[in-house]
């Protein structure tokens, strides 16, 4: 009788567990699927989400596709008779195609994945229910931290442009997160309506961890299983080309987010070089009471007064993005969102 009571007890507590981690029927889900010429993956991700979360609505940004990816994912949507809408983006870019969904769909939590199978919808419920528990206001898909991506990734350049990134902006901003690169992401409605999408490529993912970190939104990462792509599934990746914008990243998120430092350094580095250059001239009119090397003493003059300026510039920039803190912190106080 004993056992009985106790095995009542224990399937109680498990219903009760269940119910709890159950989403809110009056929460709304917006799966965001942005694809460019994802044919041959697209009907597969949007089934696995599909099941994954039934109460979802999944949402395809079809980006410009010159393949049948816009008809097959409104034919699966019709097949699957689930809520959910495909959009058509016009401007090429990841972020034209997410800027486009944030704008026309309204939900509580957005769920953004690639169509491409290299992220897992078995996952979905792992991802959403920190910010369903309300402590959270973004989870990431942390691809780095079980080790699949670095065994499935066969681009080493991009293993190391993200380990740099990530490790920028860990210094910066005194965090430790893993992928700051992952684009499987769940977002609360109240960090994708105060956040501007300024951005137009792959970059989507590094700006959106700037931004929740720089306005202090609640960040968790939650390990996932990665996988490659497919066979006879290409990235539209370049290693060159977005190496560069690597750089051009990591330039824009000091210059940006941390003006002071950025120019700061700037206006040290030609400090030191005036100071070099001025050391001559220095020399001659300590030595001759008359300064014999005139290019060097203008090119000094010429260096201190830049540093100066860039001092300046950044001393004043640093105010301005002060300001901007506070009113976005004033939006957020008087937002309902």
């Amino acid at each position: 009788m004993l056992f009985d009571f106790q095995l009542a007890c224990h399937l109680i507590f498990t219903a009760c567990r269940f119910i709890q981690n159950m989403p809110n029927p009056d929460t709304s889900i917006a799966v965001i699927l942005p694809a460019f010429n994802e044919e041959l993956t697209i009907t597969a991700v949007m089934q696995a989400f599909n099941a994954a979360l039934p109460q979802a609505m999944i949402v395809v940004i079809d980006n410009a596709s010159t393949d049948n990816t816009f008809s097959l994912a409104v034919g699966t949507l019709q097949r699957l008779a689930c809520k959910g809408f495909v959009l058509r983006e016009p401007l090429k870019g990841k972020a034209n195609a997410v800027r486009r969904a944030f704008l026309e769909v309204d939900a509580d939590i957005y769920l953004m994945a690639d169509a491409d199978m290299t992220y897992p919808a078995g996952e979905a419920s792992a991802m959403i229910q920190p910010l369903l528990d309300g402590f959270y206001d973004m989870s990431v898909g942390d691809r780095i931290s079980n080790g699949d991506y670095a065994l499935e990734n066969k681009r080493p350049a991009h293993m190391f442009g993200n380990q740099l990134v990530r490790t920028l902006i860990n210094w910066l901003f005194g965090s430790s997160l893993a992928d700051v690169m992952s684009g499987y992401r769940a977002m609360t409605r109240r960090f994708v309506k105060h956040y501007p999408v300024l951005i137009q490529g792959f970059e989507l993912e590094t700006d959106l961890t700037l931004y929740a970190l720089e306005g202090r939104f609640r960040i968790t990462e939650i390990p996932i299983a990665y996988k490659d792509r497919p066979a006879g599934s290409f990235s539209k990746l370049n290693t060159l080309r977005d190496g560069a914008r690597v750089l051009t990243t990591i330039t824009s998120i000091v210059r940006h987010h941390r003006p002071l430092q950025f120019f700061g350094t700037i206006a040290f580095v030609l400090f030191s070089l005036g100071l070099l250059a001025g050391l001559p001239a220095i020399a001659d009119y300590i030595t001759y009471q008359y300064v014999y090397r005139i290019p060097l003493a203008v090119l000094a003059v010429g260096l201190v007064l830049s540093s100066l300026l860039s001092l300046a510039t950044g001393l004043i920039l640093s105010t301005i993005v002060r300001g901007q803190k506070i009113l976005f912190e004033r939006a957020l106080l008087f937002s309902k969102g």
